[in-house]
Order: structure tokens, then C-alpha cells, then sequence
């Protein structure tokens, strides 16, 4: 198939690019015109938390279960002035009334009486209204209620007016993308010494990206997909886009150089790159979809997102890319000063982006045409750049630090592996838990809010409690005092409000608490442990009924402790798929066993200092980032995309270094070879993921910050330490014992070949020569 396929997109590129361009408008247009439906959406597995939510519904018509918003605001003169409450009444007015909204919970009524600030020195300047819209609510509809009240929001003197809640916080796309690109701009252009050949894998990444993120919008009307799955599918997509073409496009050109024509390179880069770009993508899409394992609907919506995004991805680098070669022909290997200077002003434009500085990125637009045009008329402009000579492999730096790394092996391995495990230590402090709103940049309403009803009620109101209990027929009334009075004694316990009864001949009663912590302090979840374990039992079994902790805080530390349990059988997963298919492709048993452990070794340094960055907040003066539990889902989705990258730079490594084995026989000279051989584009993939994903370090969600980070240092580590000093040093070591297979396993195996086949039976010739529908492109 790999042999036909890239002839056949080489012979139809015309048709090939106009269905990608059909697709690419297709897809954005039906997006834009559906709009997304992203949402939360946790299908609690069976917990306290989530029996108290069912009582709830029954019993109380879903009280505490609605999906909540607030208004906070602060007034100098009180919030009982007549003017600040004349206005804040007509505003809760009018918002009841938008779609979406359920109730709005005013101050000013009975109901939300203690909504008013009464501790000292805030004494009746500070208050808030609950709007409550429905537990399935979509981002976009909540949004369009945030943006109604901030564009509704009352002019009074001395009245400060602020939306709390994610639901109506602000979000702003983010831009740091752009930085990636730059930098993958300027890393393509050294590493090819071509504009053209940087070019192509850039363009393929923004076609999957375009209709990758455009899929992922779609779902979202049918899946519960999270908002940022769209930015996380970004994120991934310029990575493994550029980094799966760039295989390609450095066959193809290690093809021309040895003489075959465009169609035979393109035909041989896409039956043996091809080949590893498929299994890497693969892997990496496996890797995700089994987060479906785990059996939550918001995890199993991001692993589909950001699978859709790397699969669209893998078939635009195996059929929009040779046909894109197509078009370029021997051009790949042509630069002009006009398209160099071009290229880097392009590059000064998209950092100008990246920082949000619109006219500068103007200005180098305009400049980069302006080049362009006059370099079909200036003569030096038209000029070509002088290609760099190539060393003989054995001169490269790949080569000799090989050779200085197989001299001292064992001093490698095990100073390698003590810094790796070293940076894993603080791995061993990781607490899951969901980050509160005071995450967000001060400069944020969201932020400002959860400052303000810090200030006015303490911290434990940005996460209040319910306990709920069915009662039985005939419940003593002073069995509900009792419970009251046991939780109030907790020191942990701000305030606790009586038994609320469901009717005159209640079948069920709740209690508010709020706490003294804020919602992901470990204090709080200390708390919901305590009174599970510890303060609710004894008086259980005197009333004769159960108490059900839930709430917020409850199903964040419920839904946490369930992925928590589910990390090891995903974690067993994952791995067993990646030895057996390494194990297939590589035939070895030694060789796979290695990857796992490596790649263990590396992942566990990244999520030590992810760690140390996110939970300790080390830093973070510099990051911009307070200490805060480390999202639950967040390891999983960071062990399934580094896990899936770095088999492709295992599989592209070792690949070379199997074939110089088979061809050599020296399992010594074979790992030199194989490392000279691929440094130079697993250095500059690496560098150009690397950047990617930590110019996320500079956005303001703390999401995408934690993501951005991790992929980066688990990428760094792994072409890094892993691959420059771990894999020659063990293979040193090992020897030929690196391929050996029981014979009885070798039968049995499958055979999946990720080499491809070099040889062009049909017409190979000695010297290189132009094709004929080569289409040429200015650069």
C-alpha cells in the first residue's frame, strides 16, 4: 500500500490538494456555522458525592446540583444603599431572565439572606447573587450570560461589580502558538537550508490543525468535550504536524541526493518515513483513545478530541505531503535570498502576534511582501543561497558523542538514570485535585471576584458543602440538632447552617456548611475525609440514618480519588501495547523492555517537575503560577501524548540503527551510525516541540500552562537524556543480546515492517535526474 500510495498522491496532486482545500473550508465553515457546544460534564462514578446529587434531585428538585455563577460586588456606601440596590435588582432582574438561567439567588431575598458580607470591616459592603443555570450547561451559553451582565452591569458611584465562577470567566484564545511557529520557522530553515522544505512541513501542520480543531468543534454537539480541548488539539497538532513531515520531507531529500528522481523520492520517503510516521501515529492515538478506559465522559471527550486532531494530522503528512513534493520537485533543495529574508521577517511577524503587538506584526508582514516583489526585479535578491557541505557521518558531533558515551557506558547509564530519577522525586508529593478560581491573573474578573468574597465571607465561600440524608418515617428531630452540633464543633467548619427538612413531613434533610480553607486547599479535602471517616459516623449510628457529604468540593475530591485509582490499569495498558508492538516491530524482547523503562524514567522526571512548578509553586514569580493540586486528568493525557511521541523517535532510531546492524553485523560501529544518522532531524524535532509547547508557559490559563510544560520537559528529557546518553549507553552494554527473540516467540509474532523498502525495481538511476512534471515554485 505505502509503496503505491505516494506515487499515486505524487501523479494526482492536483486533486489531492483541492480535496484538502475542500476539506480545510468545509470543515471551518460548518464549525463556525454550528458553533461549539464544549461543557463539563462528569458522569460521577458511584460515590457519596454523587448519592447525595441523586437525593438532591429527588428529594429537593436539584437544589446545589445547578451549575453556578456570581455576581459579586462591593459598595462603598453599602450594598443596602437605596441607589446600589435599586440598580443590582434590576440587573439580577433582567439576567433571570436570559436563557440558560434557571434562578438567580438575590441578597435582597429571603433566601439568600447570609449573601451579604458581615465580617468586620466588610460589615454590608460586600455581597453576591448566585445565578443558577442548568448542570449540562454549554460554555458558549454560559459565556453569552457572562458577557450580558458585564454589558449590563450598572453605573453607580463607589459600586464595583464582578462575574465569578469559570463559567463567566473571561477567556482569551490563546496566542503563543505563534511563538512556536516562529521558532519552528527558524529551526526548519537551519536544519534544511531550504525555505521550501520548511515550508511543507508547516503548511501540512496547519492544514490538520485547521481541520482537526474544526472536527473537534462538531463533537463537542455530540460528546462532552472541554473547552480547552480545541486549544490542547492546537497545541498537539503543530507538534506532531511538523514533526511527522519533517521525517518525510528529510527522506525525500536524502533521496535526491542520491540521484532518484522527484517521484521515486517521494515514492521511497512515504514506503519507509511514511511507515514510521503511520506507527507513530498510531501509537499516539492508541494511547489516547484508551483514556476510555477510565469510563468518565469528560476524560473520554478530550481523549477523542485530541485523537482526532493527531489522526487527521497523520493521514495530511501521508497524503497532503507528497503531493505538496509534487508541486515543489527539486525545488525543496533551491533557496533564494528573497525567500530567506522573507521567511524571517515572516517569523519577526508571528513572534509580534505571539505578544499580542498587532501593528509590528503588520509591519513585518508588509516588509516580507515587499521582499518578495523586489526580488523578481533586485539581483541580489534573486540569488541563490549556497548550501551548507555535508560531513561524512563520521565526523558529525552525533557520531563521535556516540562513541564517547559507548567508551564509558556504564558511567552514563546509571549517572543518566540518577538525574532522571532525581527530577521524579517530588512525583512522590503529587496531590490530584481541581484549581480554584484564584488561579486566574489578577487582572481578571474572575479573579477580582474570588478576592472579593474572600475579603467579605472568607475563603471557604468559594467552595460551600452540603450534607443531605434521607430520613426515616418517624426520624427524631434532635438526632438532626446533633448532627448539626457535631459538624460545627470541627474545627475545620466555618459555619454550619441547621437541618433544612424537604417539607412538613420531611423525608429528607440538608445542611449548608462552608469552610474555613479555600476549595483546593488540602485542608478542605482534609475536611470532607473527616467528616466521612471521623465526625458524621458516631452520630449515624444514633440517628439511624446516613449522611451524604457532597457538593462541589466533595465531587472534585470523589472524581480525583476515582482517576486516581484508574491511573494504574491505564498506566498497564499503554505500556503492554508499546512492548508488544516494539516487540513485533523490532523483534526483541530486550529492546522494547528498555523503551518502557526509558520512557517511565523520562515521564516521571516531567511529572516531578510539573510538580515542583504547579503544586509547590516553584518559580513562580517567573511562571506566573500558585501552588495548587495538579488537575486529575492531567497525567493521564501527559502519559498518553509523551508516551505516543516518543515511540516515534524510538521507532525512527532504532530503525536506522537495526539497519546498520543487518547491513554491518557490529552492534557497536551499527549505534554510532544509526545516531549520526537521525540527530540531526530527532534534534531539530525535538527543539521545535519543545518550543511549541512551553511558549504555552506564557498564556494565562493555568491549563494550558501545566500542559504546555509537562510535553516540553518530557520532550527535552527524552531527546536529551534518553536518547543521547541512555539508549547508546545501554546498547553498549547489551550488544547483539539488544536483538535477541526466542524462536518459538519469533514464530508466532506477526510481521510489521516500519523500514519500507529503498529500492526502486522499476528505475533507479545512477546520477539524479529532473522530472518532467516537476511543477516549479517560486520561492
Amino acid at each position: 500500500m505505502f509503496a503505491r500510495l505516494g506515487p499515486w498522491c505524487h501523479d494526482h496532486r492536483k486533486l489531492v490538494l483541492g480535496l484538502w482545500i475542500l476539506a480545510l473550508v468545509v470543515g471551518m465553515g460548518a464549525s463556525g456555522g454550528a458553533g461549539g457546544a464544549f461543557r463539563d460534564e462528569f458522569n460521577l462514578p458511584e460515590s457519596e458525592s454523587k448519592t447525595g446529587f441523586d437525593i438532591l434531585d429527588e428529594e429537593f428538585g436539584g437544589q446545589g446540583t445547578n451549575a453556578t455563577g456570581t455576581i459579586v460586588f462591593r459598595a462603598e456606601q453599602g450594598v443596602d444603599d437605596p441607589e446600589v440596590r435599586e440598580a443590582m435588582e434590576a440587573l439580577f432582574a433582567e439576567v433571570a431572565e436570559q436563557p440558560h438561567v434557571v434562578a438567580v439567588v438575590s441578597p435582597y431575598s429571603e433566601e439568600g439572606a447570609r449573601q451579604i458580607s458581615s465580617t468586620e470591616g466588610e460589615d454590608g459592603t460586600i455581597a453576591y447573587a448566585n445565578v443558577e443555570m442548568p448542570d449540562d450547561v454549554a460554555f458558549p451559553d454560559a459565556q453569552e450570560i457572562g458577557t450580558f451582565i458585564a454589558e449590563n452591569t450598572p453605573t453607580v458611584e463607589g459600586l464595583q461589580v464582578e462575574r465569578g465562577s469559570f463559567y463567566f470567566a473571561e477567556f482569551e484564545e490563546p496566542s503563543s502558538e505563534a511563538l512556536g511557529l516562529a521558532f519552528a520557522i527558524v529551526i526548519l530553515i537551519l536544519a534544511f537550508g531550504s525555505v521550501l522544505a520548511m515550508g511543507l512541513p508547516v503548511g501540512v501542520a496547519l492544514f490538520g490543525i485547521g481541520i482537526g480543531t474544526a472536527i473537534v468543534t462538531l463533537l463537542s454537539h455530540a460528546l462532552a468535550v472541554p473547552d480547552f480541548a480545541t486549544f490542547l488539539g492546537i497545541m498537539i497538532g503543530l507538534g506532531v504536524g511538523i514533526d511527522y513531515a519533517l521525517l518525510i520531507v528529510t527522506r525525500y531529500r536524502e533521496q535526491l541526493h542520491l540521484g532518484h528522481t522527484v517521484r521515486q523520492s517521494v515514492a521511497v520517503s512515504i514506503d519507509t518515513a511514511g511507515r514510521s510516521v503511520l506507527f507513530a501515529g498510531c501509537t499516539v492515538v492508541i494511547s489516547l483513545l484508551s483514556m476510555m478506559l477510565v469510563g468518565v465522559t469528560f476524560v473520554q471527550g478530550l481523549a477523542i478530541a485530541a485523537a482526532s486532531v493527531v489522526a487527521i494530522t497523520v493521514v495530511a503528512s501521508l497524503t497532503l505531503l507528497p503531493a505538496l513534493l509534487g508541486f515543489a520537485g527539486e525545488r525543496v533543495e533551491l533557496t533564494r535570498w528573497r525567500g530567506l529574508l522573507a521567511a524571517g521577517l515572516m517569523a519577526l511577524a508571528l513572534v509580534g502576534a505571539g505578544f499580542k503587538v498587532g501593528p509590528v506584526a503588520g509591519l513585518f508582514i508588509l516588509a516580507a511582501v515587499v521582499v518578495l516583489v523586489a526580488g523578481f526585479f533586485v539581483g541580489p535578491l534573486k540569488r541563490e543561497v549556497p548550501l551548507r557541505s555535508q560531513k561524512p557521518r563520521q565526523e558529525t558531533f552525533a557520531y563521535r558523542w556516540s562513541r564517547v558515551v559507548q567508551h564509558r557506558p556504564w558511567v552514563v547509564a546509571i549517572g543518566a538514570t540518577a538525574v532522571l530519577l532525581i527530577l521524579a522525586v517530588p512525583v512522590l508529593s503529587l496531590r490530584l485535585g481541581f484549581s480554584d478560581e484564584s488561579n486566574f491573573a489578577d487582572d481578571t474578573t474572575t479573579k477580582k471576584a474570588y478576592d472579593l468574597l474572600v475579603e467579605g465571607f472568607g475563603p471557604g465561600f468559594s467552595g460551600p458543602m452540603l450534607l443531605v440524608a434521607e430520613l426515616p418515617e418517624g426520624a427524631d428531630p434532635a438526632a438532626l440538632e446533633e448532627i448539626t452540633a457535631a459538624v460545627d464543633a470541627d474545627p475545620g467548619v466555618a459555619f454550619v447552617s441547621p437541618a433544612v427538612p424537604n417539607g412538613d413531613a420531611p423525608t429528607a434533610a440538608l445542611w449548608n456548611l462552608v469552610p474555613t480553607s479555600g476549595p483546593q486547599e488540602k485542608a478542605t479535602s482534609e475536611l470532607v475525609d473527616r467528616l466521612r471517616d471521623e465526625v458524621l459516623p458516631p452520630v449515624e449510628d444514633t440517628a439511624g440514618f446516613q449522611v451524604n457529604v457532597t457538593g462541589s468540593n466533595a465531587v472534585n475530591l470523589d472524581f480525583s480519588d476515582y482517576l486516581a485509582s484508574r491511573l494504574p490499569y491505564f498506566f498497564v495498558t499503554v505500556l503492554a501495547l508499546s512492548f508488544l508492538l516494539l516487540m513485533v516491530v523490532f523483534r526483541s524482547v530486550l529492546v522494547p523492555l528498555k523503551a518502557v523503562i526509558m520512557n517511565l524514567l523520562s515521564i516521571g522526571a516531567a511529572y516531578g517537575l510539573v510538580v515542583a512548578l504547579f503544586q509547590w509553586g516553584w518559580l513562580s514569580d517567573v511562571t506566573g503560577v500558585q501552588p495548587a493540586p495538579i488537575e486529575p486528568w492531567a497525567p493521564m493525557m501527559l502519559f498518553a501524548i509523551v508516551f505516543g511521541l516518543s515511540m516515534d523517535y524510538e521507532v525512527f532510531l532504532l530503525s536506522r540503527v537495526r539497519e546498520e546492524w543487518h547491513r554491518t553485523g557490529d552492534s557497536r560501529t551499527s549505534v554510532a551510525d544509526g545516531l549520526a544518522a537521525t540527530a540531526k532531524v530527532i534534534t531539530a524535532a525535538a527543539a521545535i516541540m519543545v518550543v511549541v509547547f512551553g511558549s504555552f508557559l506564557l498564556e494565562n490559563d493555568r491549563v494550558l500552562k501545566l500542559m504546555g510544560t509537562g510535553l516540553a520537559t518530557a520532550i527535552f528529557l527524552d531527546a536529551t537524556i534518553v536518547r543521547m546518553l541512555l539508549v547508546p549507553a545501554t546498547m553498549e552494554l547489551l550488544g547483539d543480546r539488544n536483538w535477541w527473540l526466542p524462536r518459538w516467540l519469533d514464530r508466532l509474532l506477526p510481521t510489521i515492517d516500519v523500514e519500507g523498502h529503498v529500492d526502486d525495481d522499476d528505475d533507479e538511476p545512477d546520477v539524479r535526474q529532473p522530472d518532467p512534471e516537476a511543477e516549479p515554485v517560486p520561492v
